[in-house]
């Protein structure tokens, strides 16, 4: 097919954040075609499986005042769709004594934003939460309500069910393979035709500078091969929500944990994978990364028993792990939105922030610490940081 088909905004990347700007420009009523490279629903990135944690525990003010307009975003995506996807567990942010990241960080933060929560020892948490029977002493805790997850796979589903009955077009399997801009037009040329509108939303994740490199446009972006692994454990009730919340342990590795579905616990190690070129890294499961993993949880949680099964994503990371949100300097019809592989609790809100740029010009959020010209995305001596 070599039709031209012109439209007011072309998505390319239909993940999380390419989707939900999909969703939230065509609900606005303006005419939408989404670009997919593989099949809607693949799992090749980082979209896809049961769960992603979302919090208003954050190391920085301004992301604290994004997790509280996430939530809002989310639920304005289950009134339009019917589908509730966010379900809240409750937190606990896990730092052992000498953490590789501060505690301060995270009250002072949410200080700032007015968010409760509550300071607990180790023995505290042992004694609300038996199942954390392994905890030393000297472990602090902040626990925080309104941390959960969202079921990842279908949110995404969810989002793209309520684009397409907003009027947007959502091709598959349609790789782009040429960006260019012409007259302030964007032309986005794709193995099943040419598409022309006036925005371009660049939502490709680990594929972004592929995309972008007609346009002269590179990120300093490192590719993670990433895993997610399941273990059995000896009592599945003991590790229900109520008994085993969401956590995050915050230290050097970085490990977090879901509570039980289908009889076994998810968990895994953030950043902690090898970088890879995503069309070519392997699904296979990383042995030694699992048993790492296991060595930890079982520490920490008696318990927990063999490992289940492994799944394979790709973490996209900019050097100082903050998000990409921004206008091309020398193409400004075309925006860039990168997660920095911690975005998806944030999707529906970046659909939303997506929509008001493409549209209105100007966002209602600040996007000033997004920039795609800030020191990090520009200085090549920046010194890479991902703990967050």
């Amino acid at each position: 097919m070599t039709d031209t088909t012109e439209v007011d905004v072309v998505v390319i990347g239909l993940g999380a954040l390419g989707s939900a700007a999909a969703w939230a420009c065509a609900r606005r009523g303006v005419k939408v075609v989404g670009l997919e490279q593989f099949e809607l629903g693949h799992e090749r990135g980082a979209s896809q499986d049961h769960s992603r944690i979302i919090r208003l525990s954050y190391h920085t003010p301004g992301y604290v005042r994004l997790a509280k307009a996430a939530y809002p975003a989310w639920d304005l995506l289950a009134e339009d769709t019917g589908e509730v996807v966010v379900e809240r567990t409750g937190g606990l942010d896990l730092f052992p004594a000498d953490a590789a990241i501060a505690i301060e960080d995270y009250t002072a933060s949410m200080d700032a934003e007015d968010v409760p929560y509550e300071v607990l020892t180790g023995a505290e948490v042992r004694d609300r939460w038996p199942v954390w029977a392994g905890l030393a002493d000297d472990v602090i805790a902040v626990f925080q309500a309104e941390t959960g997850f969202v079921a990842a796979s279908r949110a995404v589903a969810a989002i793209q069910r309520g684009a397409v009955d907003h009027g947007a077009d959502l091709r598959d399997r349609s790789p782009v393979t040429g960006l260019r801009v012409e007259d302030g037009t964007v032309v986005v040329t794709t193995t099943t035709g040419t598409v022309r509108a006036a925005h371009a939303v660049v939502a490709a994740d680990a594929w972004t500078n592929r995309v972008l490199a007609p346009l002269g446009a590179e990120l300093p972006l490192t590719v993670l091969r990433e895993q997610v692994t399941w273990f059995e454990v000896d009592d599945a009730a003991r590790f229900t929500a109520e008994r085993y919340p969401v956590w995050i342990w915050m230290d050097d590795p970085s490990w977090y944990g879901f509570p039980a579905m289908d009889g076994a616990i998810k968990a895994a190690q953030d950043c902690g994978g090898a970088p890879v070129e995503p069309d070519t890294r392997t699904f296979d499961p990383d042995p030694a990364g699992e048993a790492a993993l296991g060595a930890f949880l079982r520490a920490q949680l008696p318990g927990v028993g063999a490992v289940r099964s492994s799944k394979t994503c790709l973490y996209t990371l900019t050097p100082d792990r903050d998000f990409v949100l921004d206008r091309l300097p020398k193409a400004p019809e075309v925006l860039v939105a990168l997660g920095a592989a911690h975005s998806f609790k944030f999707a529906a809100w970046f659909g939303l922030t997506l929509a008001e740029l493409a549209i209105d010009g100007v966002a209602s959020a600040d996007q000033l610490p997004f920039r795609i010209d800030r020191p990090a995305l520009t200085d090549p001596g920046y010194e890479a940081d991902w703990l967050v």
